[in-house]
């Protein structure tokens, strides 16, 4: 299978040893996005779950079951480990296919879902693929959903087009993704491109203008750049509390880089040079 430079360095990147092992040890092996926090000392897991929840509570009509009373479908871009789909269906019995690139993170999620139970195997289809080519047909969910996911993408005009083009008429498009400010300077924000090896960022107002441009109408922003800064301090602060035990599985040098990369992250936060937040899309 061939991917497009900037996916193959995602792909490359989530196989390694040390990211497996540090997502799964960090975050606790469910959620791989940011977290929302109540308090700043939050668990991890705790705060990322918040984001799944809170996100199907913005959509929860459109995953009940269709008109038909058939289980609505939905399709997870990057879907990590599968924690999202695992609760979408637990809580709406609905069809979940979770695109990912990472091989290693596939079969954990087909792992997870296995120890669920055979229902889950059955409704959560674990897809090895890039959004940038979605292996799907035409017209074919009812949500797409992603969480953090789409910044890996060098050609994001691409997998706009690509989610324009498996909604159903009058489908939803729910999705985080780290971005730019949009009126952020120019070059400030190198660092984070460097440790994330991409040239660009999207911004709110790229996809608003350019999902409009594949047939995505905008809805709503639910923006909460705070959050960011608070998931990348306490992601941090727990890798230094616990240092000499996750260097005792994970490189010395990785969970460094990791540190000092979560700095440019929270820095450029708190300088308002980057957004978050909850974007929701319909399309005609």
């Amino acid at each position: 299978m061939s991917y497009s430079e900037s996916v193959e360095t995602a792909r490359q990147y989530y196989n390694s040893d040390d990211a497996d092992r540090f997502y799964s040890i960090v975050w606790g092996g469910e959620d791989i996005h940011i977290g929302l926090y109540e308090t700043p000392d939050e668990s991890i897991f705790d705060a990322s779950r918040r984001t799944v929840e809170t996100m199907a509570d913005l959509v929860a009509a459109k995953l009940k079951r269709t008109a038909d009373g058939t289980p609505a479908r939905v399709l997870d871009l990057g879907a990590g480990y599968g924690g999202a789909a695992r609760y979408l269906y637990e809580r709406f019995g609905c069809q979940v296919d979770c695109l990912n690139l990472s091989e290693i993170q596939n079969q954990r999620n087909r792992d997870m879902n296995k120890d669920r139970g055979e229902d889950f195997v059955k409704n959560i289809e674990v897809i090895d693929g890039s959004f940038e080519a979605i292996p799907a047909d035409d017209d074919r969910y009812d949500l797409v959903w992603s969480q953090d996911a789409i910044l890996h993408s060098g050609e994001r005009e691409t997998v706009l087009k690509e989610v324009a083009r498996v909604l159903k008429s009058g489908g939803e498009f729910l999705f985080t993704d780290p971005m730019q400010g949009d009126d952020c300077p120019a070059g400030v924000l190198q660092p984070v491109l460097d440790r994330i090896h991409l040239d660009t960022m999207g911004s709110p107002g790229y996809y608003r203008a350019t999902g409009a441009a594949c047939g995505l109408n905008f809805q709503s922003f639910d923006e909460r750049t705070f959050q960011l800064v608070n998931h990348y301090s306490r992601v941090r602060a727990v890798i230094q509390e616990r240092y000499d035990e996750i260097t005792k599985v994970c490189d010395n040098d990785y969970i460094d880089r990791m540190i000092k990369g979560l700095g440019h992250w929270i820095d450029a936060g708190k300088a308002d040079y980057l957004a978050w937040g909850i974007l929701r899309f319909t399309r005609a």
